[in-house]
C-alpha cells in the first residue's frame, strides 16, 4: 500500500504527525479559596485552549502551518478533602459525603457561570478547602472548540490533505457516557472521584444536540422546561408569549422561537433571528429572565424515544424542574373527555430507558411539584376540595412504545393496566418522569383526557378542533402557574434528598 504524502512538506503524513504535538503552553495549577475568581480562571483557561484549536484549524486549512498533531485540554476542577467531617446534611448537593480526591472537566464557562459560581461557592463554604483549576488530561475535540453557530464550508476541510483526525482530536464516544449519572461507576474504589454528573465532552455532545434538535442556542434554555406532545399546545403558547411581549414583558425579557428568532419585552415582532426553512424535529420555545428563571417549552411529538432523546440533552443544562403537559387515553369509564390526569406513579412499558434505569426501579412522585400541580389547576379552574374530583383524577400514568396498543390482544396490556390501577395511558410521560429521577431533575405530569379507547369513545370528526381549543388553553395557563410557583420554592427544598443515592457528586 502506498503512503500517503503530505504536499506542505513532500514527507509520509504519518511522519509528518509523529514529529511533534502541538500544544498551548502550560499553564500551573491555581488553587481558589473565591468562587468567583475559580469561575473566572475556569473561562479563561477555556477561552484560551479553545482559541488554540480553531486558530491551528484555520492555518492549516489556508496552508500558513505544516501539519502536525494540535492539542488542548478541558479545564479541570479539582478538589480535596480528607474530614470525615458531616456538613449539613439537609442539603442535597454542595457537599462530598467521603474524604478523597474530586475532579470534573468542565465545558463553556460562559454558559454554566450562574451554576458553576453556585455548586463552587458551596463546596468552599460546606468543607473550607479550596479548590484547584487546572488543565485536565482530556482533549477537547476540535468539532466543540468552534464557536457557537460557526459554520464550516465543505470547501474548507476539502483543502486538507489528510484526515482531520489526524492533526486534530475527535470526539470520543467511547467514553461520552452516562456512568456517573446512571450510578454504574463505584465512586469509593475510584483514585479520583467525580464531582459533576456530566464530563465535558459529555456536555458538548448535548449542546450540540440541543442547538440540532430544538433550532434554538442551550443559552435561551430556561431552569424551568415544560414538555409536550402536541403542536396545538405550542400555538398557544406562542400567542401568550406574543401578547405578553407586546405589553411589556412582565418580569420576562425576551422570547425566542426556533431560527433564534428574538422578541424583546415591548414588541410586537422579533428583531433578531432568522425564521428557518422548516421547524426541526422538536422545536423549543423560550420566555426568558435574565437570571434564568423564565420557561422553557418543547414540543417532542409523540413517542418515548424523542422523551428521552430531549431529556438526555436538557439534563446536562441542570434545570431546576421539567413538567408534561399532554393528552392521554382516560383508562376509567367514570373520566370524562377534558378531565385532567395526576401523575402520582408510572407503569414504564417503553422500555426506551430499560438499561440504563432498570424497570425495577420505582419512579416516585415529589410532594413539592404535586402539590404546585394540584394548587395550579385549583386557581385556574376556580375549583376546589370535592369539586376538583369531578374534573381531575391523582393515579397512575401508563406509557407505551406502541401507538396501537388497543389493537392487540386485550387479554395483554389491558389486564396489565387494569393490574397496575392505570388511570391513563400515554407515549411520553412515564420516560420523562424516569429520565428525571435518573438524572435528579424534579419532574411531574399532568395529563389531559383527549379519548376513551376502551370504552369506544373517541372524537368524532370536528369534535376535535373544538375540544383542544377549550382546553389547551387552560391546561397550559395550569402548566404556567405551577412553574411559577415551583420557580418561587427556595432551591433547597425543591431539590430534595429524594432523588440522591448512596454516593452523589457534590454538583447538583
Amino acid at each position: 500500500m502506498s503512503k500517503r504524502i503530505d504536499t506542505f512538506t513532500g514527507k509520509p503524513v504519518a511522519d509528518v504527525i509523529s514529529a511533534g504535538l502541538a500544544t498551548p503552553e502550560p499553564i500551573a495549577p491555581q488553587a481558589f479559596t473565591d468562587a468567583r475568581a475559580a469561575v473566572d480562571a475556569l473561562r479563561a483557561l477555556y477561552d484560551r485552549n479553545t482559541a488554540f484549536l480553531r486558530d491551528a484549524f484555520h492555518k492549516v486549512a489556508k496552508g500558513e502551518v505544516p501539519p502536525q498533531r494540535f492539542r488542548a485540554f478541558y479545564p479541570e476542577l479539582r478538589f480535596s478533602t480528607a474530614s470525615f467531617a458531616h456538613v449539613d446534611t439537609r442539603l442535597a448537593y454542595g457537599h462530598v459525603s467521603l474524604p478523597g480526591e474530586y475532579a470534573t472537566t468542565l465545558t463553556r464557562p460562559d454558559l454554566f457561570d450562574s451554576y458553576l459560581l453556585e455548586q463552587i461557592r458551596l463546596l468552599i463554604k460546606n468543607h473550607g478547602v479550596p479548590v484547584t483549576v487546572q488543565e485536565s488530561s482530556t482533549p477537547i475535540p476540535l468539532h466543540f472548540a468552534f464557536l457557537e453557530g460557526t459554520y464550516v464550508e465543505a470547501s474548507v476541510s476539502d483543502a486538507f490533505q489528510h484526515p482531520l483526525r489526524d492533526m486534530f482530536d475527535v470526539p470520543d464516544l467511547g467514553n461520552t457516557d452516562d456512568s456517573i449519572a446512571n450510578g454504574d461507576t463505584e465512586f469509593q474504589t475510584l483514585e479520583v472521584m467525580p464531582l459533576a454528573p456530566f464530563t465535558g465532552q459529555r456536555v458538548d455532545y448535548s449542546l450540540q444536540r440541543l442547538s440540532h434538535y430544538t433550532a434554538t442556542s442551550p443559552s435561551h434554555f430556561q431552569n424551568y422546561v415544560l414538555f409536550t406532545n402536541y403542536q396545538f399546545y405550542m400555538d398557544e403558547f406562542c400567542a401568550y408569549a406574543r401578547k405578553l411581549m407586546a405589553e411589556g414583558g412582565d418580569g420576562f425579557t425576551k422570547f425566542v422561537e426556533p431560527g433564534n428568532l428574538v422578541t424583546l419585552a415591548g414588541n410586537n415582532a422579533p428583531s433578531q433571528g432568522a425564521e428557518p426553512a422548516r421547524l426541526p424535529q422538536m422545536p423549543a420555545y423560550h420566555l426568558v429572565k435574565p437570571d434564568g428563571s423564565g420557561i422553557t417549552m418543547v414540543n417532542i411529538g409523540v413517542g418515548p424515544s424523542n422523551a428521552k432523546t430531549i431529556t438526555d440533552h436538557i439534563a446536562v443544562l441542570r434545570p431546576h424542574a421539567w413538567l408534561m403537559l399532554g393528552h392521554c387515553a382516560g383508562l376509567r369509564n367514570s373520566q370524562q373527555l377534558g378531565d385532567y390526569v395526576l401523575a402520582h406513579a408510572y407503569v414504564r412499558e417503553d422500555h426506551v430507558l430499560d438499561d440504563d434505569l432498570p424497570i425495577w426501579v420505582p419512579i416516585p412522585a415529589l410532594a413539592e411539584i404535586q402539590v404546585a400541580l394540584e394548587d395550579a389547576v385549583e386557581e385556574v379552574t376556580g375549583l376546589e376540595g370535592y369539586e376538583l374530583k369531578r374534573i381531575m383524577r391523582t393515579g397512575t400514568v401508563a406509557t407505551i412504545d406502541n401507538r396501537n396498543w388497543e389493537l392487540r390482544d386485550q387479554r395483554g396490556p389491558v389486564q396489565r393496566l387494569s393490574q397496575s390501577r392505570a388511570v391513563a395511558l400515554d407515549m411520553e410521560s412515564a420516560t420523562i418522569a424516569a429520565n428525571g429521577f435518573r438524572f435528579r431533575v424534579p419532574y411531574g405530569t399532568l395529563l389531559c383526557v383527549s379519548d376513551k379507547p376502551l370504552h369506544g369513545e373517541l372524537k368524532l370528526p370536528g369534535m376535535a378542533t373544538d375540544f383542544y381549543k377549550k382546553q389547551v388553553a387552560q391546561h397550559l395557563q395550569i402548566g404556567i402557574r405551577a412553574m411559577e410557583k415551583i420557580a418561587a420554592m427556595p432551591q433547597d427544598r425543591l431539590h430534595s434528598r429524594k432523588l440522591r443515592s448512596f454516593f452523589e457528586t457534590a454538583f447538583q
